[in-house]
């Protein structure tokens, strides 16, 4: 491989110079060697030493997985392939359009590859039912489908295959955690394998009461308990919120709302539940805030209470022209 040799002193400057220039040979490595440097360079360079010298090749690395794809699938299947995905823990979560189910095999083998993580799964059918979980199917890698997730410090147990997880949610939990004050009692409805009470309690001096219809998150929200230092204290319960809110002796500071597609049908109940000058941390699926607004403000005037929102925002978008939107509202008597 023709080189330019240099003392070892001028070694960056040169290989600086050389890369502005364009002569310098990307696809190897450097090598220094005694007193010198040897920089690969694609042709003789007037001012230099030129040298042969036996350099490593640079590794390359693919910039997405669909780079891996290319000799697999046609530049229009490449076009369609989604690659973006979600990473929970070590398993990959994919979306595989119906015209490329015949490649889907060697599209998770690829995704493998390319994330090095221990497992790939594809999503075959959208969330639904009350527990809130999606089939899947195994690609490639190991099937084991429980895994341990790290967020904001949590470390976070869960089987994807039996309950619902989003690890895009991952910066709203912050925010929220960072708007807690110690002290507060806090009920997540909707708790799943919890998230919200785990990074909450985590950072913050508070009791939180989680309940889930879930029995299996519940189970490994409980796991989530021990495997984490907590300041704050957990009390679960599994079950459907409506009922299991008869055993509660108080209310809240705040309660958290997150099932966005079935959370409205729960505000009457969270507005009996809050404390005066508590927050409801509010979640639905929308296209705007005034909706989820109106059925707070709602929701308040039967109780003969008001709501003052004190913060909107768009979590992720859900599909073209839709939002899972976050509503914070201060209740008062």
């Amino acid at each position: 491989m023709k080189c330019v040799k240099v003392p070892l002193k001028q070694l960056n400057d040169v290989r600086i110079k050389l890369m502005e220039t364009g002569q310098m040979n990307m696809e190897y490595k450097i090598k220094a060697e005694n007193e010198f440097g040897y920089i690969p360079v694609n042709e003789d360079v007037e001012g230099y030493e030129i040298v042969c010298m036996k350099l490593e090749a640079m590794k390359k690395v693919p910039h997405s997985f669909a780079e891996i794809l290319k000799d697999e699938l046609t530049p229009d299947e490449i076009e369609t392939l989604r690659t973006s995905f979600d990473t929970i823990g070590d398993i990959i979560i994919l979306e595989i359009p119906d015209n490329l189910a015949d490649k889907k095999f060697k599209i998770g083998d690829a995704a493998l590859k390319f994330t090095k993580r221990r497992s790939v799964y594809m999503k075959k059918s959208a969330i639904k039912g009350t527990i809130r979980i999606r089939d899947l199917e195994f690609l490639a890698g190991v099937d084991d489908s429980v895994t341990i997730h790290k967020e904001h410090g949590a470390r976070l147990k869960l089987d994807v295959r039996n309950m619902y997880f989003s690890p895009r949610l991952a910066t709203e939990r912050k925010r929220v955690m960072e708007s807690v004050n110690d002290g507060e009692k806090i009920l997540d409805m909707f708790c799943g394998i919890g998230p919200f009470p785990i990074v909450i309690a985590r950072n913050r001096n508070v009791d939180v009461t989680a309940v889930d219809i879930n029995g299996d998150a519940i189970k490994y929200l409980n796991e989530n308990i021990t495997l984490n230092k907590l300041k704050g204290h957990i009390e679960t319960y599994t079950g459907d919120i409506a009922e299991v809110s008869q055993k509660f002796n108080s209310k809240f500071d705040r309660i958290i709302m997150n099932l966005p597609g079935l959370a409205y049908t729960f505000l009457d109940l969270a507005v009996d539940l809050i404390e005066d000058g508590g927050i409801i941390n509010y979640y639905e699926f929308s296209d705007s805030y005034e909706q989820g607004i109106k059925r707070l403000e709602t929701a308040c005037l039967k109780k003969n209470k008001k709501v003052e929102i004190v913060n909107t925002r768009k979590v992720k978008s859900t599909s073209p022209g839709e939002w899972h939107v976050a509503i914070d509202g201060k209740v008062t008597e």
